[in-house]
């Protein structure tokens, strides 16, 4: 009894390390087309702004850029560095 419950635990845990990788690989998937989808959207000038984009740029004015890069991380979703690149653009 106590090898079956052994067996089923290892099964379990190897199924959820399997699931997690492959979460894993979808959220890179997505994560790569929407920076695509974000360059193509920002060659052809079809960009909106968010309303919250003044609250970044009022954040780079008065010397707050960690917050700013956090702050622009929640509007866009993007990576630390596309943040950091993206902010120091506006200063």
């Amino acid at each position: 009894m106590d090898i079956v419950g052994l067996i089923f635990v290892l099964a379990a845990f190897a199924g959820i390390l399997t699931i997690q990788s492959r979460i894993s690989r979808t959220d890179q998937r997505v994560a790569r087309v929407e920076h695509k989808l974000d360059l193509i959207l920002d060659h052809l000038g079809l960009r909106a702004d968010d309303p919250r984009m003044d609250e970044v740029l009022a954040l780079v004015r008065n010397d707050r850029k960690i917050q700013a890069i956090k702050v622009y991380r929640e509007i866009t979703g993007a990576g630390l560095k596309e943040a950091k690149d993206a902010v120091e653009r506006m200063a």
